[in-house]
């Protein structure tokens, strides 16, 4: 049984809803919960169709009947886990009843849901954006943990927890550090075991302090504290919540670095751009895929004018500023990862890699072959030390509900032929793109006296644009949906808010309350927006 939660995978990560079709052919029952009967949901056995924001209402619910239908798997729970007592009384209101009114699911439905997973042999539960762009992102996160500890859905082959990743390398740079609490292979910045290990490498003081997450950041420049960016491969301007702010906090920047292979929007803005080589083809190194599993990256051509190998550049800033560390190669910098994270990558030679086409980690020695999935210690005996806690995960409604002013739930996600703000997608031609829509169900179409095609204006309480209608009866009446793939032409994340999740810094992508109202007069339309549905590449 596989769970797609909050995940369209099979446009967003259609590589891999490849091998979840081969499973549904093989006779793996699929549900999808989604907001939306998205394309993945046209293939499930079972759709939930959840309001925007209520996953932990239903993943409660889940827990709960399961536990009352006797399905909960205690010999797991007793041996692996804490704190199962607090969640079960936690879990105890979420009726099967009360859920039905938060989510909009129907409780036989649930009820069906919560026994097929807990019945089944082998269970995965995969997540992405659906799940993260909350406030409450944690919490979303932990409620689905929760659910596979209740049922002992992890640390066996063929069940676990997935969060899909969005992003070629996304789980490559975790790895490294590229965390704000984190060192390389993460360990956490505030031990001090860890921190001197970094500190004797290095020959440095490092400060016991965590990071700011990139919402902390712009946090910290509208208070005036941090004036100064070096942004690489991120395209802020763009792609932050509430764009008018996030744009003006971009500009007031004392001194704004980009390094990046194309001149993005943020780029734009800078003080110096610094062109970068496409890692992927043009540069030696390494790549960690969703299941852990490092590759080689080899370099196959020469990158392009003045760009410029990013190991290069980084190293001769710090030349610059006084800390010579010669000439690096990618293989010595992996090198210095393993020594420093031996636990997860002393095994992994690039020798090693190369003969095994790629290792998953943990992989601590020469003669480990990595590990094909995760805590398998959970059903060791005695279990791994720490045993898994669940944790007490409270339903908590989006920011921004519908109202009178504002009655319509905004959502916001990606289409299969586009990627995030089309920077590196809008210069390539596709048969399946289309110009940005407002999409609208039938419903509200009707009472709206909107067609395909007619413009509409949409306005939430930061702003407003405007953008042609598609009717979509994959939507439920008062939920609409648009991407954020065509920001020169509409810019969408003017409309969202950026209300954030503490814990992560992720924003409220997946939820805003905003108004529509068809737009009669051309006077009416901004200049650009007459526009908006040109394809760059393909024309009208």
């Amino acid at each position: 049984m596989i769970f797609l939660w909050g995940a369209n995978a099979r446009e967003n990560h259609p590589i891999f809803f490849h091998h979840v079709l081969k499973g549904v052919h093989h006779g793996t029952r699929l549900y999808v919960v989604d907001p939306r009967r998205t394309s993945s949901a046209q293939w499930a056995d079972v759709w939930l169709g959840l309001n925007v924001g209520s996953d932990i209402a239903l993943a409660n619910a889940m827990a709960r009947e399961i536990i009352h239908a006797d399905l909960a798997n205690t010999a797991f729970i007793e041996h692996s886990t804490t704190d199962f007592e607090a969640y079960r009384d936690l879990v105890e209101p979420y009726t099967l009843e009360l859920a039905q009114r938060i989510t909009g699911v129907p409780a036989e439905v649930i009820r069906e849901a919560a026994h097929a997973y807990a019945r089944a042999d082998r269970a995965i539960i995969c997540w992405t954006l659906g799940i993260t762009e909350h406030h409450n992102a944690t919490d979303n996160v932990l409620a689905l943990i929760n659910l596979a500890l209740v049922t002992g859905h992890v640390g066996r082959y063929g069940s676990g927890l997935n969060p899909l990743r969005g992003q070629n390398n996304v789980q490559g740079g975790g790895d490294m550090g590229a965390i704000p609490n984190k060192f390389v292979g993460f360990q956490d910045v505030l031990d001090p075991e860890a921190r001197s290990r970094f500190e004797r490498a290095w020959n440095v003081t490092l400060q016991p302090n965590y990071g700011w997450t990139v919402t902390e950041m712009l946090q910290a420049m509208d208070r005036g504290e941090l004036t100064s960016l070096y942004c690489i491969g991120e395209n802020p301007a763009q792609s932050e919540a509430d764009q008018h702010h996030a744009e003006k906090l971009l500009r007031d920047l004392d001194h704004l670095v980009v390094q990046d292979i194309f001149l993005t929007k943020t780029a734009e803005l800078a003080h110096v751009v610094l062109p970068a080589t496409a890692s992927w083809c043009e540069a030696e190194g390494t790549v960690t895929n969703s299941e852990r599993r490092v590759q080689r990256v080899r370099k196959a051509l020469e990158p392009p004018g003045d760009a410029r190998d990013e190991l290069w550049i980084i190293s001769e800033i710090a030349r610059r500023l006084g800390h010579d560390w010669g000439s690096p190669n990618a293989e010595e910098v992996w090198n210095e990862v393993r020594a420093l994270a031996p636990d997860m990558f002393a095994g992994m030679t690039y020798r090693r890699l190369e003969e095994l086409d790629g290792i998953q980690w943990p992989c601590p020695d020469e003669h480990d072959p990595g590990a094909q999935f995760l805590h398998a210690r959970l059903w060791a005996d005695p279990v791994g030390l720490p045993k898994a806690a669940f944790s007490l995960t409270e339903y908590d409604p989006p920011v921004e509900m519908p109202d009178d002013e504002y009655p319509f739930t905004l959502t916001t996600g990606r289409r299969l032929d586009s990627y995030n703000t089309g920077v590196q997608t809008a210069g390539y031609t596709s048969p399946l793109r289309r110009g940005e829509t407002l999409d609208i169900a039938p419903e509200d179409a009707n009472r709206l006296d909107v067609r395909d095609g007619d413009l509409v204006r949409i306005t939430s309480r930061r702003g407003s644009i405007v953008a042609p209608a598609r009717i979509d009866t994959s939507l439920r009446a008062g939920l609409v949906f648009m991407t954020f793939h065509f920001q020169d032409q509409v810019r969408v994340n003017l409309l969202t808010i950026d209300a954030t999740d503490p814990r992560s810094g992720t924003a409220e992508f997946k939820a805003c309350a905003v108004r529509v109202e068809p737009v009669r007069a051309p006077d009416d339309v901004p200049a650009r927006a007459l526009h908006r549905y040109s394809d760059p590449v393909l024309g009208d």
